[in-house]
């Protein structure tokens, strides 16, 4: 292995230089700097991150958690993200929580023992609370995603769920639509509750009814009760004419469901959900969505993280940066308009 004394001998300086030129600290001739690097490109060096970073106290790599790989929400997000950190001259670690809060524990020990500079996360739900605050023991810094965490303050970057939920509904009745179901996420997610708290400010400013009947709380990811959904489906009497799901995973699953009964989408029942499905929706764009800007939720958060490790030593008074992103109504061909 190329050591910087091999690289000092033959470019004739101090060991001291080439350090500082691998580095890219102290005071260094361009000359100089140039010489050292042509060197260190003949022998084929490549530098000890592990000791660079003891050096700089900084690694340059940072760490996204995500909540459930699958979700075109997240991929999206994930290449927003991997962007900006590469843009910055960082790299990136990866976890993946499956919205397990016991999961996301073991990443959260990852992200201390691999010493990263910062962390991007989406967290499971409220309970990922005292795994946030030992990161701010450890002082390590972290923006949140699409989740908030109550008595956590810190960067974070949102949809307007309560908003786009509003909007789907508002759309549904707007073609006819006054019997509604809502499939949702966890009550121990933030997203969850805005999105069910807009479909109910929907309802009452329509003069619907809202019956708890037509409301099936269950998993965002890959743990949701597949029996249970069915089971609510087929409890609703009268059925709804439409049902609103709570992302795209949950989408999925409902219109499997549903048409497993030998129902037709739009023509039997109709559906709409939150959050777009990537790829697939440019190949066979179907269902109305409320979609959220994934790309820039990742981008933009990365971005938050590496501004503020820039900013390390910071008072106690802290201004904590919060980004609403507005989602779009997307409308196609998943809702039929009724006789009103």
């Amino acid at each position: 292995m190329v050591t910087i004394y091999d690289i000092a001998a033959k470019a004739n300086v101090s060991a001291m230089t080439v350090s500082r030129v691998i580095n890219n600290t102290g005071k260094i001739s361009e000359k100089t700097r140039i010489k050292v690097k042509k060197v260190m490109d003949e022998l084929g060096y490549v530098p000890n991150q592990m000791a660079r970073s003891l050096v700089l106290q900084q690694t340059r790599i940072l760490f996204l958690l995500i909540t459930d790989i699958m979700n075109p929400f997240y991929t999206t997000l994930t290449r927003g993200a991997e962007d900006a950190a590469r843009k910055n001259g960082y790299r990136l670690l990866f976890g993946n929580s499956d919205e397990s809060v016991e999961k996301e524990g073991e990443y959260i020990n990852t992200i201390l023992t691999t010493r990263v500079d910062g962390a991007l996360l989406a967290p499971a739900g409220d309970p990922s609370h005292p795994h946030l605050e030992q990161l701010r023991k450890h002082g390590v810094p972290f923006v949140l995603l699409d989740r908030e965490v109550p008595g956590i303050s810190c960067d974070i970057v949102l949809g307007d769920s309560r908003d786009g939920a509003r909007r789907l509904v508002e759309y549904l009745v707007e073609q006819g639509h006054r019997l509604i179901a809502l499939v949702n996420g966890s009550a121990s997610i933030s997203s969850a509750r805005l999105r069910l708290a807009g479909f109910q400010e929907a309802m009452k400013l329509n003069d619907l009814p809202f019956d708890e009947r037509y409301v099936h709380e269950t998993s965002f990811g890959p743990e949701l009760d597949v029996d249970a959904m069915e089971q609510w489906i087929a409890a609703m009497d009268p059925p709804p004419t439409a049902i609103m799901s709570g992302n795209n995973v949950l989408a999925v699953v409902i219109i499997k469901l549903l048409r497993a009964r030998g129902l037709r989408i739009p023509e039997d029942i109709s559906v709409v959900c939150f959050d777009d499905f990537g790829l697939y929706s440019e190949m066979d764009p179907f269902i109305t969505v409320a979609a959220q800007q994934a790309y820039q939720f990742g981008y933009l958060g990365m971005q938050l993280l590496i501004d503020r490790i820039g900013e390390r030593e910071v008072p106690d008074k802290t201004v904590w940066k919060k980004v609403v992103l507005p989602p779009e109504l997307i409308v196609r061909r998943s809702v039929k308009r009724l006789d009103v």
